[in-house]
């Protein structure tokens, strides 16, 4: 998979930009706050329709402008591949391959497999679990399009369960129709239990490899999946926690609550594992991604690298890229030194500034 071209209309800081990509390292390099990550953010939108900071449609749109509009033409096994996305003001988006609109925004997962890698990644194993849960889901909504309904059928429910349980007060006749949220919890969460498991237990695998090599062998690192309730219990145990539910007012129990645990050498390494081991940890995981998206798709993501070098010591530098070298990549950076001391390739070089973009020969 490569990624040919990329169009832009009143996205953020751009009124237009169309950007040519070289199959290789493409570096944006620049001063802070001109636009660089923009570029990132919208392949990753494009290919997954939603950006990688939460944003809404409507503040991704330039200021003073009802809509914004990219265009992604990529090449996927030497196939031919357009993407087209309208973003609108207070409306849902609109999206067309190759000149076909979809009738789910969700139909466009997988299309084009993207991994993006921010200095928010690198604190993934100390953050929250809903960073590590959002980890799971982008992942696997992009390798399997029956998780990714399971995981939108699910979230819905949940919700109107929870505003169930807040009405309750005021209609508490309601109650009786609660057991057809749970059955329906239990219908499409035990199948993302059992699809996160066998994600996480084929992830820890390639982990495990790729960290020994990071460390030199000195340090073992293993990945579990941690759910807030087995899949063969979940009915059992939603009916044992209903009077907390009715308490709290909200669902403690289920997928929406789940974790994962990164244990190095025995020790938890969220808790108790130093800043080093954690981002090299992190560092593992997202190499471990790239490895399985190759594995399952039988071709290469997209990787989107948002100024993580200024993060990393050079060793774990020349190991990242030296690890993709083999894959279309696009680097945002603040100058070209960590490139130059370590004698990296950079097949097209962009100089980002004010939201205009220059080729750099």
């Amino acid at each position: 998979m490569i990624i040919k071209n990329i169009r832009l209309q009143d996205y953020r800081n751009y009124e237009f930009l169309d950007l040519t990509l070289d199959p290789g390292t493409n570096v944006f390099y620049g001063d802070n706050a001109q636009g660089k990550t923009n570029i990132l953010e919208a392949v990753f939108v494009g290919a997954t329709t939603r950006s990688h900071r939460g944003t809404r449609d409507r503040e991704i749109i330039r200021f003073e402008k009802e809509e914004a509009h990219i265009r992604i033409e990529a090449e996927k096994k030497e196939v031919p591949l357009r993407i087209d996305m309208h973003l609108k003001k207070g409306r849902s988006k609109g999206v067309a391959i190759n000149g076909l609109p979809i009738r789910k925004v969700s139909e466009l997962f997988g299309i084009i497999n993207v991994i993006f890698f921010s200095p928010e990644d690198l604190s993934i194993i100390k953050n929250s679990p809903a960073e590590r849960r959002h980890f799971m889901d982008m992942e696997l909504c992009q390798l399997d399009p029956i998780y990714t309904y399971n995981l939108v059928s699910y979230n819905k429910i949940v919700t109107q369960r929870n505003k169930l349980l807040k009405d309750l007060d005021e209609k508490p006749e309601l109650l009786d129709t609660l057991p057809v949220w749970d059955e329906q919890m239990v219908r499409y969460g035990s199948e993302i239990i059992a699809r996160r498991r066998s994600f996480m237990e084929e992830l820890s695998q390639i982990v495990e490899n790729v960290h020994g090599n990071l460390t030199g062998g000195r340090e073992h690192l293993s990945v579990s999946y941690h759910p807030n309730v087995q899949e063969d219990h979940f009915a059992q145990e939603l009916s044992r926690s209903r009077a907390r539910d009715l308490g709290a007012r909200v669902s403690l129990a289920g997928p929406h609550r789940d974790d994962c645990d990164f244990i190095i050498d025995g020790i938890d390494a969220r808790h108790f594992g130093s800043q080093g081991q954690q981002r090299t940890a992190a560092l593992s995981l997202k190499l471990a991604e790239i490895e399985l998206v190759k594995k399952r798709t039988k071709d290469n993501p997209i990787l989107l690298l948002d100024d993580v070098l200024s993060e990393l010591d050079s060793h774990r530098q020349t190991h990242l890229l030296s690890s993709i070298s083999d894959i279309q990549t696009l680097v945002t950076c603040t100058g070209l030194d960590e490139f130059i001391q370590n004698s990296l390739t950079i097949n097209r070089k962009f100089y980002v500034s004010n939201g205009t973009i220059s080729v750099v020969d």
